[in-house]
């Protein structure tokens, strides 16, 4: 017996977005399951809060179609859309009281005055404000407006939830005890949820798939592992957190022993290729920082050692940030619990680049 595949809960189908003249979508498609997570990230101008405000309607696409839950939904205006928006600035009305912004759509739909108070009273307690619900917005922390934005954005139990950088105003603790709360709160409830950010780590953080978007069209879709470890181009790569490139040329390649090598500006280095390459191929290595070990004697026993000179160094506490130069190549590395040992400007050292290598090949560099 065939298991059918599971209609997804919104699809977005070849849209495109024009401003006058400027394309700023670009015919981008995808598919976001029932109760995911799924972040927009991009740098500004990208497209990914135009595309945020078609699935909302509140910005018309030129051509294509959005999808929700089987119903295609682009012809409809934002409220007769089963979607609900939380804004940036959360859009909250400040001559009302916390119930009266909570229960305002309901009121709208016209329920009935005991439903409302017992609907306010169950989003209250969703998310921590029991007891605020005769408050005045701006009576309120910046945290707490944005808990009331959340709990009027799901009072009618919308079949997806769209956060346009709904923490861009907190300072940056508040920041991240808020990424935990809306991402506790969108597990409990199993909502389908559109994060929008600017913040790649904000988006590692929170989502369970992230959309990279670049000038309209979408890079690349997978989980945080996925987009950090495998990135498929350099922007991507690049955008994703710090990255050391390393351009190379593929010297060596045995199959069997699963073991390559490429000639690099700073000397040979070794490999596990995970895709197929061959003798002669231009690739570029990406070397994340953290996976860089330094050290003052050298390694033994091991491949990929490389002495340098340290021209910068900098304690953050928990962690040290080094920039080290080999042959004129510049390498970033993060030392973590750096307590014991710090190295100083113009020490020598040596780095050990692991042979479990991320690998772009030519078609891929400059995308």
């Amino acid at each position: 017996m065939t298991i059918p595949t599971p209609i997804p809960m919104l699809n977005l189908i070849e849209i495109h977005k024009f401003y006058d003249r400027l394309e700023v979508l670009k015919g981008v498609s995808m598919e976001v399951k029932k109760g995911e997570l799924v972040t927009f990230v991009g740098p500004s101008g990208c497209g990914k809060t135009t595309l945020l405000r078609i699935i909302g309607g509140f910005t018309n696409l030129d051509s294509g179609e959005v999808i929700l839950d089987g119903q295609r939904i682009d012809h409809l205006p934002p409220n007769l859309r089963d979607t609900r928006i939380c804004f940036q600035n959360y859009a909250l009305f400040p001559h009302m009281t916390v119930a009266d912004n909570i229960g305002y759509g309901l009121k709208i739909k016209k329920w009935k005055k005991n439903k409302i108070q017992e609907r306010v009273e169950e989003l209250l307690k969703l998310v921590q404000l029991e007891g605020l619900g005769s408050r005045m917005i701006d009576k309120l922390s910046g945290g707490q407006q944005q808990r009331v934005a959340l709990a009027r954005a799901l009072s009618l139990e919308p079949k997806v939830l769209l956060l346009d950088e709904p923490l861009s105003n907190l300072d940056a603790n508040l920041r991240l005890t808020m990424r935990g709360e809306i991402r506790k709160l969108q597990e409990r409830l199993k909502i389908t949820t559109i994060f929008v950010t600017h913040d790649q780590f904000e988006a590692m953080s929170i989502s369970d798939r992230i959309v990279v978007m670049k000038e309209g069209v979408i890079q690349q879709v997978g989980s945080p592992i996925e987009i950090y470890e495998r990135p498929s181009n350099e922007f991507i790569a690049s955008f994703v957190g710090f990255v050391n490139f390393l351009e190379g040329v593929v010297e060596r390649v045995d199959i069997g022993l699963n073991k390559a090598t490429a000639s690099t500006p700073i000397g040979v280095v070794q490999f596990v290729p995970e895709r197929n390459i061959n003798v002669g191929e231009k690739v570029k290595l990406v070397i994340r920082p953290e996976t860089i070990q330094i050290s003052q004697s050298e390694p033994t026993g091991m491949n990929n050692i490389f002495q340098g000179e340290v021209e910068i160094g900098m304690y953050v506490g928990s962690l040290a940030k080094y920039t080290v130069m080999i042959n004129g190549e510049k390498f970033i590395i993060d030392q973590p619990n750096p307590r014991e040992t710090f190295f100083k400007p113009k020490e020598k050292v040596y780095l050990s680049i692991p042979e479990n290598i991320h690998l772009l090949i030519k078609t891929e560099i400059h995308q």
